[in-house]
């Protein structure tokens, strides 16, 4: 393992490593090893902070050091990013610090703070769908991508999505809409570089709900289009027409409720 390396202004004042000797059988177990490593990172933090005045702590750890990532965290450390590449044999590494305000690492704050850092991250989506008397969708077409798709976003920290959809048909189209059921909660794959995503689709009613002109965001709307079965086919991403068919033959059907999809397709237990 790599030892913890303390730098202000581009000089080492402090560093925190266990020679182990080339022996590890001569010295305690592997959790007592890590065990000394914690409190020895936790004390170093500590004096920075308490005697050096220091407001935040950094360090790098590779990507690959598991040892190590368990110390910092244990120590108080919270994961902020990844540095892809970056260490000397081409090995990710990882971004760990904390602030002299960050809660006490023994505390329940400190500990779900540390723990928050480190968890799987996934992008939520939150889209609406309008339907007009003919049965088909309102699609936007953008100034970023090809594909044609259901207006809506990206859902924001602390954001509910149904408030999201609702947000981003006034602030894209200048529709003021009440989201209605949840028609839909689907996982998305990855798709041209893109990450997996979790997918919220509301029902935002009819065509008349919608005022007579819309007030396109043109930075990111070039313009709106109502898609048949057909153009769905052709001016979609495929995720995206298997969803928006699905919705359509489910409206067709009078089906109700709510309906969990994989890539496209209903799941089936």
């Amino acid at each position: 393992m790599s030892p913890f390396v303390f730098t202000a202004a581009g000089s080492t004042t402090g560093r925190v490593h266990l020679d182990l000797g080339g022996d590890d059988s001569r010295h305690d177990s592997s959790q007592q090893v890590e065990a000394v490593l914690v409190e020895a990172l936790r004390t170093e933090t500590e004096q920075a902070f308490a005697e050096h005045g220091w407001t935040r702590i950094e360090t790098h750890v590779a990507g690959r050091d598991l040892t190590a990532q368990r110390v910092a965290q244990r120590a108080g450390l919270r994961r902020e990013g990844r540095l892809r590449g970056a260490a000397t044999d081409g090995d990710d590494l990882l971004v760990y610090a904390r602030l002299v305000t960050d809660p006490a690492p023994g505390s329940r704050d400190g500990f779900t703070g540390i723990l928050d850092s480190i968890m799987p991250l996934k992008r939520n989506i939150a889209q609406g769908v309008v339907w007009d008397e003919q049965g088909r969708v309102l699609l936007c077409e953008t100034t970023y991508k090809r594909d044609w798709d259901l207006p809506g976003g990206i859902v924001d920290p602390d954001e509910p999505p149904s408030k999201t959809v609702e947000r981003e048909l006034h602030e894209e189209l200048g529709a003021d809409v009440v989201a209605g059921a949840l028609l839909t909660v689907a996982w998305l794959p990855r798709y041209k570089g893109w990450s997996d995503a979790t997918l919220f689709v509301f029902d935002l009613g009819s065509r008349d709900q919608l005022p007579e002109h819309l007030d396109l965001q043109t930075r990111e709307i070039r313009a709106v289009h109502w898609a048949d079965r057909a153009t769905v086919a052709t001016r979609c991403a495929p995720y995206a027409a298997r969803l928006l068919h699905l919705l359509m033959d489910r409206r067709d059907a009078g089906a109700t409720g709510t309906v969990y999809v994989v890539d496209g397709e209903p799941h089936e237990p």
